[in-house]
């Protein structure tokens, strides 16, 4: 048996723009030294379908990494590193456990359906706007629209959506590891954390609290029945606005990006709501924004490679549908392609830690795209677009595109 320590493996580059522009190039070349591992300057990146799904199931053997994050910016003590250490997806096992239980019954496919007016009403409004336009940059548009859904939600002020937007593009980049961006990332998290107080204190304090039957109105019952501390109530609201504004934004973007290049596919989005599913789920399957950060809790045994307590490990979620192995033709964009269900993309992660929102998440992707391809006509890149920085929330930075809006 080796250590890592013992074998030569293949070094990516993941904080530089090269590598957000063409990470899968990167991972491929990677895996001709190595099947499943590569080194980089933040950890290790395991790069392979099935190692990903073998090594994220042994969910005892290994504990969130955002309290490493945290050390390595340096944040430890301040609120955002505070929440980043405590939030759902960073508590030890048995406080996740009967957190994640008490919510979990709540988030439903039957719920977010429950949902789709108000998402309808809300795309409705926005094309209203935009598609006058004939041209825009659509990662804007595309940004407007989970936060818009959110502010819903949770009942919050429609008139601060700008300047929280603004705070969740910063946060979004929080897990890039670029120093420098400390101090705006700690004035983000100040304004969003003031945000969620508010609201929450202001709808406890509301005659009509538990009427509107909203998101904000669920999650305050839930855990006023879970006993559940205004804290950890504070802070899933908190990761709610953060972990759906970039899964949305940055899906929509690309899903709109890979439609450019094929119209006949757009043409039956227009048409055809359930076919939206579809496309979406592949789109799914060839990127999401994240890849997941794990510290190794004990010593771990994989292919014969020794993995010491406390490695660091990066799970390559958002690239792992293009995996050579696992996916027939993974590089080719096709919406009636048949799904091996032993090899199911997995972009909303596995077993315990499986998105608790992503029901909510896919409801609203699935009704924008409709409603998008029917109003925006012709679609047609107008322009360059770049990457987002690859470790944290990764995805396109800008998208400017030019279309003939519908009458």
């Amino acid at each position: 048996m080796q250590t890592l320590t013992d074998i030569e493996l293949p070094y990516l580059p993941v904080e530089t723009p090269e590598f957000a522009a063409d990470p899968v190039s990167y991972f491929r070349e990677a895996k001709a030294e190595n099947a499943w591992i590569a080194k980089s300057d933040i950890g290790y990146w395991v790069h392979d379908y099935q190692a990903i799904r073998d090594l994220l199931s042994q969910d005892e053997k290994l504990r969130p990494a955002y309290d490493g994050i945290v050390e390595m910016l340096g944040a430890h003590g301040t609120p955002w590193g505070r929440f980043t250490e405590e939030q759902l997806i960073s508590l030890p096992a048995e406080q996740h456990a009967a957190l994640r239980t008490t919510f979990a019954k709540k988030f439903t496919p039957r719920f977010a359906n429950q949902l789709r007016p108000m998402m309808q009403e809300t795309i409705t409004r926005m094309l209203d706007e935009w598609a006058p336009k004939g041209k825009f940059d659509f990662e804007e548009f595309a940004s407007s629209f989970p936060i818009t859904v959110m502010f819903t939600l949770v009942g919050a002020p429609t008139e601060e959506i700008e300047g929280i937007r603004k705070s969740l593009e910063t946060l979004g980049l929080a897990f890039s590891m670029d120093e420098s961006r400390v101090p705006e990332i700690h004035a983000a998290f100040d304004r969003l954390e003031a945000l969620v107080r508010r609201i929450i204190a202001d709808r406890k304090a509301s005659p009509d609290k538990g009427q509107r039957g909203d998101l904000l109105d669920l999650l305050i019952d839930t855990s006023e029945e879970g006993g559940i501390p205004d804290r950890q109530l504070e802070d899933l609201v908190i990761f709610f606005f953060i972990a759906g504004y970039d899964t949305s934004k940055n899906v929509l973007t690309y899903t709109i990006r890979l439609l450019l290049d094929r119209p006949d596919v757009y043409e039956k989005c227009a048409a055809d709501l359930e076919y939206c599913r579809k496309v979406l789920d592949e789109s799914l399957r060839l990127f999401n924004p994240g890849s997941v950060p794990r510290y190794t809790r004990e010593d771990m045994v994989y292919r014969d490679l020794l993995l010491p307590k406390d490695t660091m490990l990066w799970f390559t979620l958002n690239v792992s549908g293009r995996d050579e192995i696992a996916f027939d033709r993974p590089d080719v964009f096709d919406p009636d392609r048949e799904i091996d269900p032993t090899t199911r993309p997995i972009p909303f992660s596995l077993g315990k830690h499986m998105c608790l929102g992503q029901h909510i998440a896919r409801a609203q992707l699935q009704e924008a795209l409709h409603q998008i391809a029917q109003r925006l006509q012709n679609p047609k890149l107008a322009g360059e677009h770049g990457w987002r920085p690859y470790p944290g929330a990764w995805g396109l930075k800008g998208l400017p595109i030019e279309f003939t809006p519908a009458n």
